[in-house]
């Protein structure tokens, strides 16, 4: 086919058109990245009650009975994301993450149905002053004791909502976080829960408003984190509102590049609006991990809650030994066998006295409950 010269003229643009994209994009250096992570497990799990407790039925629980069922996130939350940078000039970049959870079981959104229930943020970093960043985010407390979690903070067995509190995950959050060689400095305020109050109310400021602030340091084979959080979520219809106070220190010592020995303590203070005490506890916890060899990772945990008083009662503290055997594939997909067993509550201390926030409602006739799972993980 004979091309006139109008013709090639137009040939010529349209062939300019992906260099001069490309070339726009790479002068501004701007950068965004698709990501996740799929994991479904087979888990067994026995004493459990059939009868879901709830505010309507007074937090009752039935006999326990055994369970087999597939699950979503064992090892880490099935989710999706888009996460990205652009260059700014200066040392200054405009960053942001949109983080979607789901169940890899049954296809269902996460996080109460939400869109981007894990994150959704957008900020400003710069390369010597460090991050600021607003939107739902994890609290500091989070966020300073992930480095010394046993097991990486796994979604089906580690007491996650004891050791952290159910708003480690906040909306309405304006967050610093600061990296300065081996230190790492992270402080917080949320505007506003939404997750388990009313979010932003006008002329109730304190309302489910939130604050923390974590200092890490992490340098050669030792680490230590010292944290503070405080919750306000609302709990009488008028808009009261209670205080969740948490304090954690915690270290962390590797072993030759081939293991890792972790600890730490949290104390936990729980007031209604009246200020009178719902829980007053001490959180223990201690583990390791060991690289076994180049594919199989073996992880140990013991946690225990000394739970000093629970609206004025004592109670009998739960504690709960869990274990882990994870096996890469390759760098992106992983087989593991992760199981738990507790005493005096739910796994992951599920009872009515800590939180029914797990879903392992221990039955009324039980004391102890023991769960296994099988399950594969794969990232993209």
């Amino acid at each position: 086919m004979k091309l006139t010269n109008k013709g090639c003229n137009r040939m010529k643009w349209l062939a300019a058109v992906p260099a001069l994209l490309v070339g726009g994009l790479s002068q501004a250096q701007t950068s965004v990245t698709v990501y996740g992570v799929i994991d479904t497990n087979i888990e067994y799990v026995n004493n459990m009650s059939a009868v879901v407790p709830s505010a309507a039925n007074g937090f009752a629980v039935g006999p326990g009975k055994n369970v087999v069922r597939m699950l979503s996130g064992g090892l880490s939350g099935s989710r999706w994301g888009l996460r990205g940078t652009e260059d700014l000039g200066g040392g200054l970049k405009a960053v942001f993450a949109l983080e979607s959870g789901f169940g890899s079981d049954d296809g269902k959104m996460q996080q109460g149905g939400r869109l981007f229930g894990r994150q959704a943020f957008v900020g400003l970093d710069h390369a010597s002053f460090g991050k600021v960043t607003f939107g739902r985010q994890y609290t500091s407390l989070f966020d300073g004791l992930t480095n010394f979690s046993p097991t990486g903070f796994s979604l089906q067995y580690e007491p996650l909502i004891l050791e952290t509190g159910v708003n480690f995950r906040s909306d309405n959050v304006a967050k610093y976080t600061g990296q300065f060689g081996p230190v790492t400095a992270i402080a917080h305020w949320t505007f506003g829960n939404g997750a388990a109050g009313a979010g932003e109310v006008p002329g109730q400021f304190r309302r489910d408003s939130g604050y923390g602030a974590s200092l890490a340091y992490l340098g050669g084979p030792f680490g230590v984190s010292v944290n503070y959080d405080q919750y306000n979520p609302t709990l009488t219809a008028a808009g009261g509102t209670g205080t969740v106070k948490k304090a954690a220190v915690a270290a962390s010592y590797a072993l030759g590049g081939v293991g890792k020995i972790v600890g730490g303590y949290r104390w936990g203070r729980s007031t209604s609006a009246t200020d009178a005490t719902i829980l007053r506890d001490n959180f223990y916890w201690i583990g390791g991990n060991y690289q076994a060899t180049s594919a199989l990772l073996l992880t140990l945990a013991y946690y225990y809650d000394d739970a000093k008083e629970f609206l004025g009662n004592n109670i009998k503290n739960p504690w709960q030994v869990s274990f882990i055997a994870d096996y890469s594939l390759s760098k992106r997909t992983d087989l593991y066998l992760t199981t738990a067993y507790s005493k005096n509550a739910g796994l992951n201390f599920d009872s009515s006295a800590i939180s029914f926030a797990n879903g392992y409602f221990l039955g009324s006739d039980k004391n102890n409950m023991f769960g296994v799972a099988l399950g594969i993980r794969h990232k993209f």
